[in-house]
């Protein structure tokens, strides 16, 4: 019964996040992976794997769920548009492993397009949903990490948000991010599966973790 629960549970996850997280677990296991798979690799199984897994799969969903619903294709080119200015940038700051800064991008980018959502972390913090990823970087601090990391996940999105969301609708502004018809013929199809059940996006975020806690929305 166990195991067909979280199968269904499983198969309910939109294709993107479905792979992208898969992808993200199954690297763990194979370590020469690792240098052709500099997004999917978070470290060693522990907390901070934990942790990160626990976002990557909540606003990946939520994203795919949300404002990409019926969008694949921009989904995918969303992807690799902040793929590439990661590797881009992370050429001059050293960086290799990309995972955990392409997962706050993903965070970035949902916060600034669900503004007025209310969030709590581990039940000390209460915030509007654009602090998430300054909450989660210093938490990165408080934990000993670089937070370089973090502010290239935030670089990025506000990069992507920006162009797709904010530049297009000024005054005299155009849409400069287009996705590829190639990648719309193969990723949008324009039928809805009836017994499909998305996550509401817009709602006070939050993964119960323990007893009256919930983990950074």
């Amino acid at each position: 019964m166990a195991y067909q629960s979280l199968r269904l549970e499983y198969l309910q996850i939109p294709p993107v996040s479905r792979a992208y997280t898969t992808a993200c677990v199954l690297t763990t296991a194979a370590v020469i992976w690792r240098l052709i798979t500099n997004f999917l690799f978070f470290g060693p199984v522990g907390f901070n794997f934990l942790f990160n897994m626990i976002f990557l799969y909540r606003y990946c969903r939520m994203l795919e769920e949300g404002s990409f619903r019926g969008r694949t294709a921009d989904f995918v080119f969303m992807f690799l548009f902040g793929g590439f200015l990661m590797t881009l940038f992370g050429l001059f700051v050293s960086l290799v492993f990309l995972g955990q800064a392409f997962t706050i991008m993903l965070v970035y980018v949902w916060s600034r397009r669900n503004p007025y959502v209310r969030m709590n972390f581990f039940g000390l913090l209460n915030f509007q949903a654009p602090f998430l990823p300054w909450v989660l970087m210093g938490f990165s601090l408080l934990l000993g990490n670089s937070i370089i990391v973090d502010l290239l996940g935030i670089a990025v999105g506000h990069i992507y948000f920006f162009l797709e969301d904010v530049f297009p609708n000024q005054p005299g502004g155009i849409r400069i991010l287009k996705t590829p018809s190639i990648l719309k013929a193969i990723f949008d199809t324009p039928d809805e599966d009836p017994n499909y059940n998305p996550l509401p996006e817009e709602r006070p975020g939050g993964f119960a973790w323990g007893e009256g806690q919930r983990l950074g929305g």
